[in-house]
């Protein structure tokens, strides 16, 4: 009787080792139809550190409309002090260091398609490059603020020195920061930091610099270029 029993043990064994309730290997279960999928991008497609941008992005263009506004709102008030704009502004200088902003857009364009490609030296022209003109506009904006408070406007003359100080002072420090963050990649790809895989850390850096560059010709053209009321 346990000879029997012994052989239907066996027999059971054999029969479960070969039949249908072996468990498939693991690769079975990810199938070629599964795709891979970048843990940084979100349901859209952008990846994480170009949405945050972009988010920043549309809530300071809150803060530049606002400003814009009060500007437009209180440049013409009767009853100010101190000098007017046809007074103060060098239409010829500030489209000049403008014109040294806006060619900046071109170079930080430049840095983008340099790294995509993996040329490391033109990476670093390129940045260093943007980053100088944009030096180049914030001391031309420094001798602007100079020559007008030395004409006797200031923050508090009168409400436009206010609002032309304060809007033109944020955007400036915009381009400040913007300069830091590319002397800093510059320094990155000195050091061998910054790799082509890298390209999209240049790229959000770009969106900045372009969205400040895009901002002063608004500012530019509401400040500079439109003439104000007559009271």
């Amino acid at each position: 009787m346990s000879t029997i029993e012994q052989a239907s043990e066996v027999g059971g064994s054999v029969s479960g080792s070969t039949g249908g309730g072996t468990t498939p290997p693991a690769s079975a279960h990810t199938g070629g139809g599964g795709h891979a999928h970048d843990p940084h991008a979100t349901s859209t497609g952008v990846t994480n550190t170009k949405l945050a941008m972009w988010l920043f992005l549309s809530s300071d263009c809150l803060f530049f409309g606002a400003f814009i506004s009060a500007y437009l709102l209180y440049r013409g008030r009767p009853g100010q002090t101190g000098p007017s704009p046809s007074d103060l502004f060098d239409i010829p200088f500030t489209s000049a260091t403008s014109f040294i902003l806006l060619m900046s857009s071109l170079t930080m364009v430049l840095a983008l398609a340099a790294i995509q490609r993996g040329d490391h030296r033109r990476v670093r022209i390129w940045l260093l490059a943007t980053a100088l003109l944009g030096a180049t506009f914030i001391g031309g904006q420094v001798f602007e603020f100079t020559e007008f408070t030395r004409e006797g406007l200031s923050v508090d003359t009168s409400v436009f020195g206010s609002t032309f100080f304060l809007l033109t002072g944020f955007h400036g420090a915009h381009v400040t920061i913007g300069i830091v963050w590319l002397l800093s990649l510059w320094g990155l790809s000195n050091a061998g930091r910054l790799e082509q895989g890298d390209a999209e850390r240049v790229e959000v850096a770009g969106l900045y610099w372009h969205f400040v560059d895009v901002v002063w010709i608004v500012i530019f053209t509401v400040i500079y270029l439109v003439p104000q009321p007559t009271t």
